[in-house]
């Protein structure tokens, strides 16, 4: 029991980060009642297809990470393929925090040079310090997580308190600018759901009790949803969309947040919660996310080369490369869940549908089977390669781009 509080902790924390905060950034001209419906949309096609992994995870060792359970379908083919997306997603999840995690943490540092240093220096810090916890290992983890996701809660508590007496209901009945936006924010509202790197990891943690996993995708991510609801409530409330967005425009990053906060509001302590609150969310889907990406390299290395790396080793490999982006492309937040997004549809939608399309055949009387048949499959997997190609379209000029 205490492994699947635990584990519910770590779903809910992973979710509850980078993807909630640039949720305002991406909303903001979108207006509350179409976000409202597009995380309930979201919400429940990616908790469908968690539970597709629950489902594939019955028929494979506790131990297993995503590239075994392709292989073991798909042959050295699919090891490859779902491997090669799930680091290029976890990777570009981990850039956009330690970047998200720079800014906010960089007017905490004492001021040692420019603008550009301070901030390299701040994601190094971020990085080096919250990354130690993953090296350690996931019962590590598990107790700094529920410690910061409970004052995470306690610090959310008092930003709405803050926020929600302010809200006027004239900022709740905006509607969006270009209906366009909606589409295009899909991606990165995607990786508002994005815990699906985290699931061998709780899978392996809860020695593959398949109720105690289900039981920590469903309640975490309801958890999640509930405090979506309420993030969007008060932040398109509070926040004039016109003024929100022309600061945004100046500044398109956490810290335009927080600034976009405080000249509304006029209230430093407000901006503070929101700023202490954006910090924590961070950390945990960090963790979570890190924590994901680091056993992933561990399964393809093992799996693959018979390469039994040490926990340092790992680490090394899991952060330089995000690193490496967040020192040489600072502003790269938004871009970052935006590529990430793209690679999250493929490997949280298309993969899993994939994976259970074929397993079903193999194994029909299977003791957990998730509720639906093949014509479900058929059109979670449509919602899939349409979310997948929203990037190209915004690219080609066929979609607005969203704020940043």
């Amino acid at each position: 029991m205490n492994k699947t509080v635990g584990s519910t902790l770590l779903v809910a924390g992973t979710m509850i980060g980078a993807g909630m905060l640039a949720m305002p950034l991406t909303s903001a001209g979108i207006g509350l009642t179409a976000t409202v419906f597009l995380l309930i949309g979201l919400w429940a096609v990616l908790t469908f297809t968690a539970l597709l992994f629950v489902e594939l995870y019955q028929t494979a060792d506790s131990d297993a990470g995503i590239g075994t359970l392709a292989a073991q379908y798909f042959g050295k083919a699919g090891r490859i393929i779902s491997t090669a997306v799930l680091i290029v997603f976890l990777y570009a999840l981990i850039a956009a925090y330690v970047s998200g995690g720079g800014s906010l943490l960089m007017d905490l540092l004492p001021a040692i040079g420019d603008k550009d240093t301070m901030n390299k220096i701040a994601v190094l810090v971020f990085t080096i310090f919250f990354g130690s916890f993953i090296v350690i290992g996931t019962h590590s983890v598990d107790k700094v997580n529920r410690v910061l996701f409970f004052v995470m809660i306690a610090t959310f508590i008092l930003v709405l308190a803050l926020m929600l007496p302010n809200i006027k209901f004239d900022n709740l009945m905006a509607m969006p600018i270009d209906n366009a936006l909606i589409i295009s924010a899909s991606p990165v509202f995607f990786t508002a759901f994005g815990f699906h790197g985290s699931i061998p990891s709780l899978n392996k943690y809860l020695d593959g009790n398949v109720k105690s996993l289900r039981i920590a995708i469903l309640v975490g991510s309801g958890i999640t949803l509930f405090a979506y609801f309420l993030w969007q409530l008060s932040t398109h409330g509070l926040l004039s969309q016109n003024e929100f967005l022309q600061i945004l425009r100046e500044d398109a990053t956490l810290n335009g947040l927080v600034k976009a906060t405080l000249e509304i509001t006029q209230s430093p302590i407000i901006a503070n919660a929101v700023k202490i609150f954006s910090t924590l969310a961070l950390v945990t889907s960090f963790l979570g996310v890190a924590l994901g990406l680091l056993e992933c390299i561990e399964d393809l290395l093992k799996q693959s080369f018979n390469i039994h790396a040490g926990r340092i080793s790992l680490g090394l490999m899991t952060f330089i490369p995000p690193v490496l982006f967040s020192l040489f492309y600072p502003e790269g937040f938004i871009l970052a869940l935006g590529y990430a997004g793209q690679m999250f549809a493929f490997y949280a939608v298309v993969l899993p549908v994939a994976l259970v399309w074929k397993a079903r055949s193999i194994y029909p009387n299977l003791p957990y089977r998730v509720w639906g048949g093949k014509a479900l499959l058929v059109i979670i997997l449509m919602l899939g390669v349409i979310i997948t190609s929203i990037p190209f379209a915004i690219r080609a000029g066929y979609l607005p781009f969203v704020v940043g």
